[in-house]
């Protein structure tokens, strides 16, 4: 019996020990309740920063989803720019007229998944519209520059042509990709070099043809872009070996030979339509929605013509009170038959010429003959503005020491003819013009030739004024 009542005897006392430690122990926590309560929040405040700190991210990701989700489900949302853009921290007002009308071109949807663009393709177009202050300033009016130079594939404007040339061959069953197909080309450099880069990207090759008096980096980039190129001597279109007329007889001879691979293709710029239907599509469009339809002149240079008639067939019909005006460099035809309705230049006659196409430093621009391309929209141009070679270098220099921008030939003459357009309607007493033309590509592509002339900036201070520049027309 007493072997039984013994570790019951010890279980009392063990019980009667933990109870004496355990009142003990609760009446010091009494005593000392201000500390604990103190050290016991310090510690779960702790806890709970550590702990919001790593969820933090997941919960943010969660609310712009919602929100998104909220915001986005089928609405249109007005562009920045218009008086009544909607700011992410107003979630009441959608009054714009792109923000309700399905039909405005101005109309931009955001879905819930964000689109990565797909290769160059999806590089090309959707360029961004910059105001030049420096120009703007010095003319009263707001001139407009649609930096072109900043499509993904070629870097000019010349990146939407070529993709809507190879799209709508591809469509017509011309061409198929990694069929052993080439695109064959005459072109001062450019749309070359925009063809070869998206060339590469959809399965086919390209074969350049190009005046041996061009810009020689053109050339030489042209082959690191793994393209075949020709470069032969200046010459008149009714010459069979003029650039243009030796890329159409290289495309022939491709496709009538068996032992090529795939078919030969001449793209040929001035004549395919899909040039201006690529800017009708996208460039005009993009400059209604960059400017809300606001803007009352649009002047570009025209060397197949594709910008200025697909600029101008895609915003005349929305705003019929839109000047087109024209920027044609010396020695083209253009100017004269937007002016006069004769396709002539001055350096056309008998002993002036010294070059074989135009009678011009400027390269992409400039042309004495009508192309299908011009012709589609001519009938939309309204006006036209004469630039010399001296204005064009010299508003070269004038961009790099005002605007730290480096472009090409053919962006100055647009810039020396959008200044004498704003001056002119300074003149006329219509301030705060806004006018949009475009800036094609960098200066980095005309070293050998323009820029070679223009001579170095030199981080001097301006050397000239605007009005200097404009005087020298």
């Amino acid at each position: 019996m007493a072997a039984i009542l013994a570790p019951i005897e010890a279980m009392g006392a063990f019980s009667d020990v933990f109870s004496n430690l355990w009142t003990r122990t609760w009446e010091r926590i009494l005593d000392n309740k201000g500390k604990l309560t103190a050290t016991g929040g310090l510690l779960v405040g702790i806890v709970l920063t550590l702990t919001f700190k790593d969820l933090y991210p997941d919960l943010e990701a969660s609310f712009r989803r919602r929100l998104g989700r909220t915001r986005t489900n089928g609405t249109y949302h007005a562009l920045p720019g218009q008086t009544d853009y909607v700011r992410l921290e107003d979630h009441t007002r959608t009054t714009s007229k792109a923000a309700v009308d399905e039909d405005d071109p101005r109309r931009t949807v955001i879905t819930d998944d964000l689109e990565i663009p797909t290769g160059i393709e999806g590089l090309i177009g959707n360029t961004p519209l910059i105001k030049l202050r420096s120009l703007s300033e010095a003319t009263g009016c707001d001139i407009l520059a649609k930096a072109e130079f900043l499509n993904g594939a070629g870097n000019s404007p010349k990146d939407r042509v070529a993709l809507s040339i190879i799209t709508h061959a591809e469509e017509e069953g011309l061409l198929v990709p990694d069929r052993g197909d080439t695109i064959y080309e005459g072109t001062v450099g450019s749309t070359g070099i925009s063809l070869a880069a998206v060339c590469r990207a959809r399965g086919y090759k390209a074969h350049i043809c190009m005046p041996s008096d061009a810009a020689v980096e053109k050339s030489d980039l042209l082959l690191k872009l793994g393209a075949i190129v020709e470069r032969v001597k200046p010459a008149s279109i009714v010459d069979s070996n003029q650039f243009v007329n030796l890329a159409r007889r290289r495309a022939e001879e491709h496709t009538a030979n068996a032992d090529l691979p795939g078919r030969g293709f001449f793209a040929d710029q001035f004549e395919n339509t899909a040039n201006y239907l690529a800017h009708q599509n996208t460039t005009g469009p993009e400059i209604y929605a960059q400017t809300s339809g606001s803007l009352d002149i649009f002047v570009a240079g025209a060397g197949t013509g594709g910008t200025i008639s697909g600029v101008a067939l895609a915003l005349k019909p929305l705003l019929p009170d839109l000047h087109i005006v024209l920027a044609d460099p010396q020695g083209s035809g253009l100017y004269n038959k937007i002016k006069n309705g004769v396709l002539f230049s001055s350096t056309e006659t008998e002993g002036t010429r010294r070059r074989h196409q135009v009678d011009s430093i400027v390269e992409g621009i400039g042309i004495n003959r009508l192309t299908a391309n011009f012709s589609a929209g001519m009938h939309l141009i309204d006006d036209a503005v004469k630039v010399t070679d001296e204005q064009a270098m010299m508003m070269g220099r004038w961009l790099v020491e005002k605007e730290g921008l480096f472009v090409g030939a053919s962006s100055c003459v647009n810039l020396v003819a959008a200044a004498v357009v704003a001056k002119k309607m300074r003149v006329e007493g219509k301030k705060d013009a806004r006018i949009v033309t475009i800036l094609c590509d960098s200066g980095s592509r005309h070293l050998s030739k323009f820029w070679k002339e223009a001579g170095e900036v030199g981080g001097k201070d301006v050397e000239f004024t605007l009005d200097v520049i404009l005087a020298k027309g």
